[in-house]
């Protein structure tokens, strides 16, 4: 059985390398890399708070565009400059994930980041069928 692939690509947000925002195999999308950029200026905020909101942003359109939304996330992963600071993460998580019987699995762990990020983030997100 061969899936087909699909790059998905959204508005306000894309790579510098020739990769797509995600890819959807079947029922399976994974992410690339979610930046803090701002969808609409494509700079990056000074604050993690304003990275995070716009990682969240980005996932949400991703995902949107693959025809699914946060109901959809399996797992998220989460590369931090200060991987301790994760009270506005958590903040955020909430209200993404507001049912503690139905979250998706978070992992966050300390990065080296460049270009004043403080955040990176992947997903992975399975569709119904």
């Amino acid at each position: 059985m061969s899936l087909t692939r699909t790059s998905i690509e959204t508005e306000g947000f894309g790579h510098a390398n020739p990769i797509p925002a995600a890819c959807r195999m079947g029922p399976f999308l994974f992410s690339g890399v979610l930046t803090g950029r701002d969808p609409v200026t494509r700079e990056t905020p000074s604050g993690l708070a304003e990275q995070l909101a716009n990682v969240f942003g980005h996932a949400r359109s991703v995902l949107a565009a693959a025809g699914g939304s946060l109901d959809d996330v399996a797992k998220m992963t989460f590369w931090l400059a200060d991987y301790r600071d994760r009270a506005e993460l958590n903040r955020l998580w909430l209200e993404a994930f507001p049912d503690a019987a139905s979250r998706p699995a978070r992992q966050a762990m300390a990065a080296t980041l460049d270009g004043g990020a403080l955040v990176h983030c992947d997903l992975v997100a399975v569709f119904e069928a």
